[in-house]
């Protein structure tokens, strides 16, 4: 391959969004944005190594016009956006291996992006702002390399109007105000896909859900999997007494997924509550929103609540490569919400496999879990039929085996990114001693091809 080639599209189910040509480090993003007036003042700064020869360094913004790019702290003269795409091209390009920073001002009024999956992105709700990235709204905020496999840090220094609480990923680190304005920084150091990365912007109170004593070091975990997690709820006051009800088990939660899945793999987890209804909660690296609907002690509400606590391991710590492994996230998170039925004294584990198996049934048996293409990656059968291919791990494996399958599963790639070949690695060595394993073989009915198997 010539020095100065691509590398192709980087993912063929979000075409356009993402590149292999570089990889990011760092985003550091300073927003001023106006509530009422949905306006929006932006500063990125890219910290990026190149993989090849650069000509040009694409990236991906949608709805925001660029004012302003500085390379290497030099004014870029040459840039253009295109669609979703911002296409910068230095005055020589960048050789391979190459580090380089980027300076971008842009503004506007942002809006989620209308793509096969609706609306995502930067949304306006009655009084704040949601951004829900998966998989490409990420562009409707703020320039980057929009794929899950290219991960990096983030840090976060957001000025609204006075009297909103803004929530984003990573540990709240100063908070000031002047006159009408407040400003929040925060920093985000682990690894980060730029689809989980999020702001949240609301009338909000913060309360503590639970700080251990003896919450000191988050990197730190004790013999058993666990170390105190700090949660927190955010929330309007109005709904406050009501989201703490229904996360009155969220602790126990932690402590059993710990269990089954080893050290929860960031600093702190925090809920917030939105003060509009949400179709469905959203995950986001190191916190998860629900909306107002949500807040019930039902199983419905319950397994919700479980699924997206479970993603900070499946889908966050550990993220898909590419966007067709999608299953890697959801079908683990769907069969924590099993293993929290069990473990709260619910239906067990079997009993839920057993209800998913009837009800995928009597559906079309036309969707390749392991590959489901762009339009149905969300589709219910991904998660349901996902969860049974590990169930069936655990049915061949057995329980001592499978469960050390899921810690080493989390603690061998920690904050990486992943496919099913991946797993099959792991699973293969963990298991191996089992007669009869082969992950590959478990899996493949489940996930690659259409008849469903039998349970």
């Amino acid at each position: 391959m010539p020095a100065t080639a691509a590398h192709g599209p980087a993912d063929s189910y979000t075409p356009g969004h993402g590149s292999l040509d570089y990889r990011v480090s760092r985003y550091e993003l300073n927003l001023d944005y106006r509530v009422s007036s949905n306006r929006l003042a932006g500063r990125a700064t890219i910290t990026a190594r190149a993989s090849i020869t650069l000509a040009t360094v694409v990236l991906n913004l949608a709805g925001l016009r660029v004012q302003k790019v500085q390379l290497a702290g030099q004014r870029v003269k040459r840039f253009v956006q295109r669609g979703t795409q911002l296409i910068i091209t230095p005055e020589r390009p960048l050789p391979a291996g190459t580090w380089f920073s980027l300076d971008i001002r842009y503004g506007g009024t942002p809006a989620p992006l209308l793509g096969n999956w609706g609306e995502v992105g930067w949304e306006e709700l009655t009084d704040g702002v949601l951004v829900a990235g998966q998989p490409t709204g990420a562009a409707s905020w703020f320039p980057c390399n929009d794929h899950p496999g290219q991960k990096a840090s983030f840090g976060y220094t957001i000025t609204t109007d006075a009297n909103y609480r803004v929530i984003c990923n990573g540990v709240l680190v100063s908070h000031s105000t002047r006159a009408s304005r407040e400003t929040w920084v925060f920093d985000q150091p682990e690894p980060m896909a730029t689809y989980l990365a999020t702001v949240q912007i609301g009338r909000y109170d913060l309360r503590t859900l639970m700080f251990p004593a003896d919450a000191t070091d988050h990197r730190a975990g004790r013999r058993d999997g666990h170390r105190p997690v700090p949660q927190y709820l955010g929330a309007p006051p109005a709904l406050m007494a009501k989201a703490q009800t229904a996360l009155a088990r969220q602790g126990e939660m932690m402590e059993t997924f710990q269990t089954f899945f080893g050290p929860y793999p960031f600093p702190a987890y925090t809920v917030v509550v939105a003060g509009d209804e949400l179709e469905i909660p959203l995950e986001a690296q190191s916190l998860s929103v629900l909306g107002p609907n949500h807040l019930t002690q039902d199983w419905e509400s319950q397994r919700l609540i479980a699924h997206e606590l479970a993603h900070q391991w499946f889908g966050n710590s550990l993220t898909a490569t590419t966007w067709a492994d999608i299953w890697l996230h959801e079908g683990f998170a769907c069969y924590a919400e099993w293993l929290w039925s069990e473990a709260s004294g619910n239906s067990t584990a079997a009993d839920r496999a057993g209800a998913a198996w009837r009800g995928l049934s009597v559906s079309p048996q036309d969707l390749m879990v392991g590959d489901p293409g762009p339009e149905s990656m969300f589709d219910d059968r991904v998660y349901k039929r996902g969860a049974l291919a590990v169930h069936a791990l655990r049915r061949a494996a057995g329980d001592g085996p499978f469960f050390s399958l899921l810690r080493a599963w989390t603690e061998e790639h920690r904050f990486g990114s992943v496919t099913t070949s991946d797993l099959c690695a792991t699973a293969d060595r963990i298991c191996g001693a089992v007669p009869g394993f082969d992950a590959r073989t478990i899996l493949t009915p489940w996930l690659y091809r259409l008849p469903l198997p039998a349970l």
